[in-house]
């Protein structure tokens, strides 16, 4: 074996091990919430070894399972994450053709501004938003959890960028035969864009699914409180129910990973497919 050869096998070395150490990094907190959710009173053993080898039980996940409330709570994230992704895939879609196909007065302006708006941190708009939810009266009811979701910024930006590097040929043929821009956004414009929206439904979808602070602020009582904010119940003011805690949040990953095992391929081409096109 000559020199060239063993830098190429060191470098192939190297190269696998980064991306070992990396995965095992993002692994790591999976499997230790996994680990502490198959644990009795996980806060009881002095070592990590002790910890490692003590006896598994499933009585946490029974239990979080069985209570009153969990199945609420899982219902309305999972409601309301579905509804907020529909109406971004169907509200960003009519947006980013309009900024990419149409020519209108301000064009530019309303799409810079659509770029500010996803600069600005959301605990900027926490108290405006809160005291507007005041004003409609939407306090602890599904609209204020659903509503002011239904466009994000980030949805209109990426479907507009995907939009541009699609060819316009068959947009201008289907005109020519006496299509409308209905037919031509929903017909040719939507199939065209499904790796785009692939992404787009993800993202919305895990963003909403996780997100804790505008349902916590907005939702007051169990009967529209949503997951992320019903497991923060097991975090009390002296002790934390580690072991329920991290059963109710394995269950709560689960739907996420399902998603991802499913439409891996889809994200990767919805990711790679604007780098490709010319």
């Amino acid at each position: 074996m000559n020199s060239s050869s063993i830098r190429s096998l060191l470098a192939h070395s190297l190269r696998y091990a980064v991306l070992i150490a990396a995965a095992a990094l993002m692994v790591f907190p999976l499997g230790w919430m996994l680990l502490l959710s198959l644990k009795e009173r996980p806060q009881s053993y002095a070592t990590f070894i002790d910890l490692l080898f003590a006896p598994n039980t499933l009585a946490n996940y029974r239990d979080i399972l069985l209570a009153d409330t969990f199945g609420r709570y899982f219902l309305n994230s999972l409601g309301i994450s579905v509804i907020v992704t529909l109406g971004n895939l169907l509200f960003c879609l009519m947006a980013a053709f309009a900024f990419a196909r149409k020519e209108f007065r301000g064009r530019e302006l309303f799409f810079t501004t659509v770029l500010g708006v996803m600069m600005i941190p959301p605990h900027v708009v926490m108290i405006p938003l809160y005291r507007m939810m005041v004003a409609f009266g939407w306090i602890n009811t599904y609209y204020a959890l659903i509503i002011p979701w239904l466009v994000m910024p980030f949805g209109i930006f990426l479907l507009r960028q995907y939009i541009l590097s699609l060819p316009r040929d068959v947009e201008d043929a289907a005109r020519i035969d006496g299509a409308s821009e209905w037919y031509v956004l929903f017909r040719i414009v939507l199939p065209l864009a499904k790796p785009a929206l692939t992404v787009l439904a993800l993202y919305v979808f895990l963003a909403t699914w996780n997100s804790f602070l505008f349902p916590f602020l907005f939702a007051n009582d169990t009967a529209h409180r949503t997951l992320t904010v019903g497991l923060a119940s097991f975090q009390g003011k002296q002790t934390i129910d580690w072991s329920h805690l991290m059963a109710g949040a394995s269950i709560s990953a689960l739907p996420i990973l399902i998603l991802f095992l499913i439409f891996q391929k889809q994200i990767i081409q919805g990711l790679t497919a604007g780098a490709l096109k010319e």
